[in-house]
Parts: structure tokens; sequence; C-alpha cells
């Protein structure tokens, strides 16, 4: 009698836009649900995902709701991708011990508490492995007999055409399991020309008419000097001196060298932040048009597909909204691997399982 494929089915805590359950998607795990407080988030997740989005304070969510979500007799994920805000290393140094963001790790630890799920899943900035509320939750995992693996991966050996570096955990129930290793070599890393370079230009402030994403914020006079002077790959220290700023001439100003400035064609992009629109936020140049990255392209750098919707039709494409959205979500590629980790190992147990059940229906030697 054939044996049906077990059903893997993941609730996405912080789903955001949806890149993670995107990605676990295309890795062939059932979503269940995502789960977050932001409304905005609700169109892309549904229109994209296509799976069920609660608006919900993480805090507010129940055990006996969230053991409601998973379909009986699944092995059941559950990703909890807290924000990061109080992570980051763009924080250079400030005390945010005392924000809001801090304790969410700790309701991600009593929602596995209360539902026991046999994969826990979640991805955040490198910095959070050194924090006493990481070690605290990576110790209730194992108080609660998961066997826990956590790493910090480089995106582009994932394929994912940015230099990002990001700690993803994975958690299991069922058996040891390992966080994947990128398999994409440094001389195949995917570069800011494959993943941008076929979209058609836009102007400064422009809009292209096929795809409203496809929109670069306008450059004021000073700042379109700035950029026709920059080379990609380059620094402000390209510019003739009359365009440089006060801070660039003081000592403390060497230091910022990735802001105004393209990016190279030929090598991954810079971060994507929530600032990625901007061209004075980071190195967000375009490389060869004169100026900033649209909101388009920050998706795509983020390895989002070209066609992802992130607003209703007839909503308006505002920067500061989209660029937080994009900026702060799971790369799907990322994402996409994590998945298929998770598909081998729930496949691999089970392996294990029938290859004992068949030893012992077979007869003993006499």
């Amino acid at each position: 009698m054939a044996v049906r494929p077990v059903t893997i089915s993941a609730v996405d805590l912080f789903c955001g836009v949806g890149g993670l359950s995107y990605g676990l998607q295309e890795a062939g795990i059932h979503l269940a649900a995502g789960v977050d407080l932001d409304r905005s988030c609700d169109y892309p997740y549904r229109a994209n995902v296509r799976a069920p989005f609660l608006k919900r304070d993480v805090c507010d969510l129940g055990v006996e709701e969230l053991a409601g979500l998973w379909p009986a007799g699944a092995v059941r994920v559950l990703a909890g991708c807290a924000p990061c805000q109080p992570f980051s290393s763009y924080r250079r140094g400030v005390d945010t011990s005392r924000e809001a963001q801090w304790p969410l790790l700790d309701e991600v630890s009593r929602l596995v508490e209360g539902t026991l799920p046999e994969i826990v899943t979640m991805e955040n900035v490198p910095r959070i492995g050194s924090t006493p509320i990481f070690a605290k939750f990576v110790a209730r995992l194992r108080e609660l007999g998961y066997q826990v693996d956590y790493e910090s991966c480089y995106c582009p050996a994932y394929d994912v055409p940015q230099h990002r570096r990001r700690m993803v955990l994975v958690a299991s129930l069922l058996g040891d399991i390992t966080v994947p290793k990128g398999t994409t070599s440094p001389a195949n890393y995917a570069t800011v020309r494959q993943a941008i370079g076929g979209l058609d230009p836009v102007g400064s402030g422009g809009t292209h008419p096929g795809d409203r994403l496809h929109k670069s914020r306008s450059l004021d006079k000073i700042n379109l000097e700035r950029i026709k002077q920059s080379t990609p790959g380059g620094t402000w220290e390209d510019w003739p001196e009359e365009l440089r700023s006060p801070c660039h001439r003081k000592a403390s100003g060497n230091t910022f060298r990735n802001v105004y400035a393209r990016m190279a064609w030929d090598e991954p992009s810079p971060t994507i932040t929530t600032l990625a629109y901007s061209y004075g936020a980071g190195r967000f140049g375009h490389p060869e048009q004169d100026r900033a990255m649209s909101l388009r392209e920050a998706a795509i750098l983020q390895s989002f597909p070209p066609d992802y919707e992130f607003v209703e039709p007839e909503a308006p494409v505002q920067f500061a909204p989209l660029g937080r959205l994009i900026g702060n979500a799971v790369p799907p590629r990322l994402a996409a691997a994590v998945g298929s980790a998770i598909v081998e190992h729930v496949k691999g147990v089970r392996g294990a399982v029938r290859k004992t059940r068949r030893k012992k229906s077979i007869p003993a030697a006499r």
C-alpha cells in the first residue's frame, strides 16, 4: 500500500509581507496562517502566499487558537521571526533593552511551550546570538526536548543577490537537525546586474508605467549632481570638493563611505534596509542611472519575485511604508533553503521510522 506523504504545515509569527512564508511554501511546506500586527501586511500576504492572515499581536495569541491553525495530523512548524530592530548593528551601541520588542522572543517561547510543534525556526540579525534573551530561548527549547542548531548565514551563499547576514535557528523534537549550508560559491554569487539589470530605466522621481513599484524617489539638485559624479562601487571621495557635505570634511566622516554611493553591477548589493530607496542612507544609488534604487529593485534584491504584490491595485505606493516592509522581510530564497532542510529532515526521520518498523516485522531466524 502506498504511503501517504506527511503534510508539513507552518504558522508564521511576525509574518510581515510573507518573505519567510513564500520561501517555505516554495520548499513544499503548507502555510496554515501568517500572524502580524501590521494591517498593511494583510494584502501582500494573502495575495502572494494565498494563506489566511491574522491581524493579531502575538502577545495576545492564545495557545489554543494557535494549535487550531494547524491541520490535524500535520508535522507542525512554528516560525517566529520577532522584529530585529533592538538587536540591529545599525543601533550603534544604543541601549535598547527597555524597548517593547525585546520580550517578543519570550512570547514565541510561550507559544512553543504551549503547543510543542515538531519544528521551530526563527531568523534574526546575527547580533541576537550574543544576547541573554536568545540564550534563554535556546535553553528553554532544549529543556522542552528540542534538538537545536543556529548559525549566522551569509545570504549570497543562498543565491540572494545581497551582502546580508542573518542568524537562522532550527529546532526539532523529531531528532537532530541542522541549519542548511549555503551551496553557492563566491564565484557564482548572484549580482546586482543579474538581478535588476534587465529592468527598464526610470528617471529620478519617475515611475515605470507597467509597474507602480518600479518607482524612484526624487533627488534634489545637489544630490542629483552628487550621483552624477559617483562611480559604481565608489565613495563620496570621488566628488569635487564643492559637492561634499560638512560631515565629510570631518575626521569622523571618513568612516561613512557607504552612503551617497552607487551599487556595483557585478557583485551582490549592500544589505537592503528599510531606507534602501534613499540615496543618502547607504550605497543605494543605481549603478548606472542617475537615481536611487526603486522599491521594486529593492524587493528583487531581497530575492522576491519581480511580480510580488505589495499593495492593493488602487492603493498609493508610498516610499516609507513600503521600504519598511521590504527591508524588514526575510529573503525568500534564504527561507526556501531553510524550508528544504526541514522537508529533508522530516523525510529522513520518517524513513528511519519505516525502516525500524520493517525490521521489527521480520520474524527472527530459528
